[in-house]
């Protein structure tokens, strides 16, 4: 065996980052060494790994092959080495994106859980939506994701976590929050406020309603979900918003939920990694951790 495991952490460093700066910075050597552990790999594999782009490097399609097979050996490396420590075997970093509403309302209760059953294991939260949390675990951003509906995308694995719904509100000042139930004709007459494209909400939204409705209004687009409750709170605007994320402001009578028969919103929130990721028992370990909270509680939150 020609290459060794340093080669292969500054090559998983440099794909990280992108450069190979950072990559010495991350792995605390200097850019001249970091730079000759590439060269002597390339040379080894006698394929370029990088095609390099002024400062920043850009994986070739021999490098991408490559990634998932180092970051498993890498893996394995760590396992062993903490084993011979003695150290728990579930310790180490994960990266997990989430999208806003299973961050918001679950992922804090799943990081205490870890926190005080696996004190090794720590959690780096990002939160970002949809589409950017499916992206990051394709670019290795994060070792697992968690997302609002569905992926389709065949290098992404997926298991659901749990199921929640969405529903149409308005301020309790409202015209329609009088009536019993409000109709499609209704809703195409209103001002909307909601999510921006990308969201999983917003997708759960638009394939609920396109087929239904022809032209709607959508006055404004946001990203953070409290100024859409605030808008819709103090103005004459309708939303679309997770169940979740309006319940405390419905049960004080801020909001009120509308009754809309012919839209059923319900979704999934799902665990997301890569299709080619070797077996993680630290993200096993949350995933199985995650499960094991829900139990007991509503299919349908």
């Amino acid at each position: 065996m020609r290459y060794s495991l340093k080669q292969l952490a500054v090559f998983d460093a440099v794909a990280d980052t992108g450069s190979v700066s950072l990559a010495a910075d991350k792995l605390a050597l200097t850019q001249s060494a970091t730079s000759m552990s590439l060269a002597q790999l390339e040379k080894m594999l006698g394929r370029p790994l990088f095609e390099r782009q002024g400062k920043q490097m850009a994986l070739t399609h021999w490098g991408m092959w490559l990634r998932p097979k180092a970051k498993r050996l890498l893996q394995d490396a760590q396992q062993i080495e903490m084993g011979f420590y003695e150290q728990h075997l579930l310790s180490g970093n994960v990266k997990l994106g989430a999208s806003q509403t299973p961050a918001e309302h679950l992922v804090p209760d799943l990081i205490s859980i870890i926190d005080n059953s696996f004190p090794e294991l720590r959690i780096l939260l990002n939160v970002k939506s949809t589409d950017s949390v499916i992206q990051g675990v394709l670019d290795y951003k994060y070792d697992l994701g968690i997302i609002e509906g569905r992926c389709d995308d065949n290098r992404i694995e997926q298991e659901v976590w749990c199921r929640d719904h969405l529903t149409v509100v308005a301020a309790a000042h409202h015209p329609f929050a009088k009536h019993k139930t409000v109709s499609l004709a209704q809703l195409e007459q209103a001002r909307w406020v909601l999510r921006e494209h990308g969201s999983g909400t917003r997708k759960i939204f638009d394939s609920s309603i396109h087929h239904l409705i022809e032209d709607l209004d959508v006055w404004r687009e946001y990203e953070h979900v409290p100024v859409i409750r605030s808008m819709v709170a103090n103005g004459q605007y309708l939303t679309c918003l997770p169940y979740l994320d309006v319940e405390r402001f419905i049960d004080s009578g801020q909001l009120v939920a509308l009754n809309v028969p012919d839209l059923n919103m319900e979704r999934t929130l799902s665990f997301i990694w890569r299709a080619d990721m070797v077996e993680n028992p630290l993200i096993e370990c949350i995933k199985r951790e995650g499960l094991r909270m829900m139990k007991g509680k509503p299919t349908v939150l």
